[in-house]
């Protein structure tokens, strides 16, 4: 068993945690002998039940877990100390032999193993997710060629370089990023690894839908998603079927969501905004019909591989979504399952409405999104990549080519 620290800011008790860090890290743990750091919102932290769950469930698959608390202030600081509680917790680990390979999900943790790499040569996986510095500039929480705004791109360039291996959640980022940095990436292994889905929770349903829903699943609060194009599409569908019905699925503040969405109160009850536990968060989207997604596009949004889109279409679920965004509109395209939208006028919405018409009564749809989601979005498949590819740096016998002799795409 090699031991192996995985670093994440976010929380092991979000959905995102569960899906996208736990799910992994549970095929993971039988090759290795992992040690996860993870930031837990303080609200998730004071749920004793929750904490002592995700305890249970680490133990149960060796996972020694070392959840620490997420600040949120002082707002500047509160990243930075952050990432300096990551890198001394990493160090600590290697120096103990505790951590042969450390996997960091994101720029910050990618900053703490670039250190522990620097002072004691521990190999480490760049796991990008996205293109931070640009989603920040996008959200408007950072301000192009700001001295933060250059010092994320140095920890980029740099950790680009040195990692042991690049992931990436798109084609659409490695291109980017090849022209960016052709230097750095020169002859660097880089694996696309899309947002997987766990498909044996996310299935179809046994009972289809009765009514017409159009839902949306996770925060649309973020800077990022298009609540003005979400308000268009749910308010056109309410003017064209009187009967549809619309949902969104978040942890987000119920009242500014239902105030952006529905401006004029003409959606009044047909709209419904609620949370879900992370477990059940599959069971509300079995029973829509119709899942929406929009995201700001452009550079930003080239290395984003909504999780969402994976667990709708494992859900045997079309989807409406727009242009820009990593490989969503080419997954889309490529299967046959969902609708592209071109801009948030009446107009537009009115004709995808229209183009979702047929592909409903395709009888065919509902396997075809599955299969989409098996085929681009499987857990096993993700696991798997992640397995040869610790392998691959490791040395193990089992892993693919050498580190740094091509990409793997």
């Amino acid at each position: 068993m090699t031991p192996t620290l995985y670093l994440t800011r976010n929380g092991l008790l979000e959905p995102l945690g569960q899906s996208q860090v736990f799910s992994y890290l549970r095929g993971l743990s039988q090759d290795h002998a992992i040690t996860l750091i993870t930031y837990e919102k303080p609200e998730d932290m004071a749920n004793k039940q929750a904490m002592a769950q995700a305890r249970a469930d680490c133990e149960a698959h060796c996972i020694a877990w070392r959840p620490k608390s997420f600040r949120r202030r002082p707002k500047r600081l509160a990243p930075a100390w952050s990432m300096f509680e990551m890198f001394w917790s990493a160090l600590q680990a290697a120096r103990r032999g505790d951590a042969e390979l450390i996997h960091a999900r994101s720029y910050l943790p990618a900053a703490a193993a670039w250190a522990v790499f620097r002072l004691t040569g521990t190999p480490f996986i760049f796991d990008m997710r996205a293109l931070w510095p640009e989603e920040l500039i996008t959200a408007g929480r950072l301000q192009r060629g700001s001295i933060i705004h250059k010092v994320l791109t140095r920890l980029e360039k740099v950790c680009l370089r040195d990692a042991a291996a690049v992931v990436s959640l798109t084609d659409a980022a490695v291109g980017y990023l090849q022209d960016q940095y052709p230097t750095e990436l020169q002859g660097q292994h880089i694996a696309v690894i899309p947002t997987c889905a766990d498909l044996q929770r996310f299935k179809r349903s046994n009972k289809p839908p009765s009514e017409r829903v159009y839902g949306c699943v996770g925060t649309v609060l973020s800077g990022w998603f298009l609540m003005d194009w979400l308000a268009a599409l749910f308010n056109t569908a309410a003017q064209k079927d009187p009967e549809a019905k619309f949902e969104v699925v978040t942890r987000d503040d119920t009242e500014t969501v239902r105030a952006a969405l529905d401006i004029d109160g003409k959606l009044g009850d047909r709209l419904s905004i609620f949370p879900s536990a992370s477990e059940s968060v599959h069971e509300a989207l079995q029973k829509q019909s119709t899942s929406v997604m929009f995201f700001t596009a452009g550079t930003s949004k080239l290395g984003s591989a909504p999780t969402r889109l994976g667990e709708a279409l494992g859900c045997g679920i079309p989807v409406i979504a727009n242009e820009g965004v990593g490989d969503v509109a080419d997954i889309i395209r490529r299967y046959n399952v969902g609708v592209i939208v071109k801009d948030a006028s009446e107009t537009a919405m009115n004709a995808a409405l229209g183009e979702l018409e047929p592909l409903r009564s395709d009888p065919d749809l509902p396997p075809r999104c599955r299969r989409a989601a098996e085929e681009v979005f499987s857990l096993e498949a993700g696991t798997e990549a992640y397995r040869k590819l610790y392998a691959d740096i490791l040395g193990r016998p089992d892993g693919p080519a050498a580190p740094n002799a091509a990409n793997d795409r």
